[in-house]
C-alpha cells in the first residue's frame, strides 16, 4: 500500500513546494520523502538518481532557508569553514541538519560509480558526526548507522575502517531496542561482504529474516530490510 500510494504523496508534496518555494518545513519533508522513495522503493538506477538528486535540493534548500550562513559555507570549497558553521548548530537545528545528512547519503547511494558524489564523502560524515555529537539515539541511531555504512565502503588498505563500521552498526541496533533490523542489514551488506566474512553475513541475514518486523515508528523499515536480506542471501551465493 505504501509503494503504491507514495507517488500521489510525492506529487502531492510538490504541490505544496511550487505553492510555498521558501518554506523550510514544506522542502525538508519533501526531501525526506524524495530520498526514502529513492532508496527504499526503486530499482531502475536513472530513476533513482533523479528522485535523490530533488531530494538534496530540497534538503539544502530547506536548511538553507533558515541558515544562510551556513549555506554559504555548504556550497563553497573550504572545507574549516564548513566545519565551522557546522559546529553552531546546537540540538533544536538536529532535525533539518539529520534530513541534509541523510538525504547528501541517499544521493551518494543512488550512484556510488560517480566520482563526484564520492568527493561528497567528507562532508557527509562532518554532517552525521554532528548529529551523533547533539543527540547520539537520533532517528533510533540511524546516524549511527550511515556512519558504519561508510567506514565500510573501503577495505582496511584504502583507508576504510570495517571493525569501526560494524561496532557503530552494533551500536546503532542496540540504541533501537534491538528493532532496527536495517542496520544488521547493512552490516550484512557492507561490512561482511567488505572482509568477505559469509559467516558473519548470512547470521546478520538470518537474524533479520527471523525477526518480527512490527516496532512502533519502524515496521515499514524492517520489513523493507527483510526484503533486502532475501535479496542478499540469494545473490551472497554468488559473492562468496
Amino acid at each position: 500500500m505504501v509503494r503504491s500510494g507514495l507517488p500521489a504523496y510525492v506529487l502531492l508534496i510538490d504541490g505544496f513546494i511550487r505553492g510555498e518555494p521558501d518554506s523550510a518545513t514544506m522542502l525538508l519533508a519533501g526531501a525526506r520523502l524524495y530520498s526514502a522513495y529513492a532508496g527504499g522503493f526503486v530499482s531502475d538506477a536513472d530513476r533513482g538518481r533523479m528522485l535523490a538528486d530533488i531530494g538534496l535540493d530540497y534538503a539544502r534548500r530547506g536548511l538553507c532557508a533558515d541558515h544562510g550562513d551556513f549555506c554559504v559555507a555548504l556550497n563553497g570549497s573550504d572545507f574549516d569553514a564548513f566545519q565551522t558553521e557546522l559546529g553552531a548548530f546546537d540540538a533544536d537545528d538536529i532535525g533539518p541538519l539529520y534530513t541534509l545528512a541523510s538525504s547528501y547519503a541517499a544521493w551518494v547511494q543512488a550512484d556510488t560509480s560517480d566520482f563526484a558524489r564520492i568527493a561528497e564523502l567528507p562532508r557527509i560524515e562532518a554532517l552525521l558526526k554532528r548529529v551523533a555529537e547533539l543527540d547520539r539515539g537520533y532517528d533510533h541511531g540511524n546516524a549511527l548507522a550511515y556512519l558504519g555504512v561508510m567506514n565500510c565502503l573501503r577495505p582496511e588498505s584504502l583507508g576504510g575502517k570495517p571493525e569501526t563500521g560494524k561496532a557503530l552498526l552494533q551500536e546503532a541496533f542496540t540504541i533501537s531496542g534491538q528493532k532496527n533490523q536495517m542496520s544488521k542489514v547493512l552490516e550484512a551488506q557492507f561490512c561482511a561482504r567488505l572482509l568477505f566474512d559469509q559467516e558473519l553475513h548470512d547470521g546478520l541475514l538470518n537474524q533479520v529474516l527471523a525477526a518480527d518486523p512490527v516496532a512502533d515508528d519502524l515496521t515499514l523499515s524492517n520489513v523493507l530490510a527483510q526484503d533486502r536480506a532475501k535479496q542478499l542471501m540469494e545473490s551472497g551465493k554468488d559473492y562468496f
